[in-house]
C-alpha cells in the first residue's frame, strides 16, 4: 500500500510519519507522474488559494480528479478539505469538485484565534486532540454524506464513500487513529479495486 501526500504546502513530513506508523508507505507527491502508482492521496494543510494556484501551475488538478475516478481514497486536511469540497464560500470555481459538502473558509478566525479541542470522532475515537488553525467547517453536506463529528454545531469531519476531510490538523498530534482510519479505507478499497 502506497499513500501519497500532496507536497504543495502544509506538514507533509508529519502526514508522512503518521501515515508510516499505521502501517502504510508514505511518500511526497509534487509531480503529476507520481500519482500514477499510488492507492491514496492525501491532501494536507496550507493556504488554499495558493495549492489551487500550484496544483494548476504543476498539472496535477486532472491526475488527482483521474485517482478518484478509479475509486483511490482521498484524504483533505484544513485547506485540503476546501480542495476536495463542490462548494466554497466566495469562490466561483471549486478546485477539484469532489466532495457533496458547502464549506465557510477561515470559518474559526484567524491565526490568533487558533485553539485545540478534544473530539468524538465517528468510527475514529470517543475523544481525538483536534489542533484548529484558521480552520474551515462544513455548513451543509450532500446527500450520501456522512457527517463525523461536529463541535458547537459545526461539522469539522466527514465522508462520503472514498473521500475523507477533516477541518482540523491531525497530523499535528501523535495520535495516529484518524491516519488509520484513512489508512483502512484505503485497505478496503484495494481490495474492491483488485475484485473488479
Amino acid at each position: 500500500m502506497k499513500i501519497g501526500v500532496l507536497a504543495l504546502q502544509g506538514a507533509v513530513r508529519e502526514h508522512i510519519r503518521l501515515l508510516e506508523l499505521a502501517g502504510a508507505e508514505a511518500v511526497a507527491v509534487k509531480r503529476a507522474e507520481e500519482l500514477a502508482d499510488l492507492d491514496g492521496l492525501v491532501i494536507p494543510g496550507g493556504e488554499s488559494t495558493t495549492i489551487g494556484k500550484l496544483m494548476r501551475q504543476y498539472g496535477l488538478r486532472e491526475p488527482i480528479m483521474r485517482l478518484h475516478e478509479q475509486g483511490k481514497p482521498i484524504f483533505g486536511t484544513c485547506a485540503g478539505l476546501i480542495m476536495i469540497a463542490k462548494r466554497v464560500e466566495n469562490l466561483d470555481e471549486p478546485h477539484l469538485d469532489l466532495m457533496d459538502i458547502d464549506v465557510k473558509r477561515n470559518a474559526f478566525g484567524r491565526q490568533r484565534e487558533s485553539f485545540e479541542a478534544d473530539l468524538a470522532i465517528k468510527g475514529v475515537a470517543d475523544v481525538f486532540p483536534a489542533v484548529f488553525i484558521r480552520a474551515p467547517y462544513i455548513e451543509k453536506v450532500g446527500e450520501g454524506v456522512e457527517v463525523l463529528s461536529v463541535i458547537e454545531d459545526k461539522i469539522v469531519a466527514a465522508r462520503q464513500d472514498r473521500l475523507l476531510c477533516a477541518a482540523f490538523h491531525p497530523e499535528l498530534t501523535d495520535d495516529v487513529r484518524f491516519h488509520a482510519y484513512f489508512v483502512e479505507m484505503v485497505r478496503e478499497s484495494m481490495v474492491t479495486n483488485v475484485a473488479k
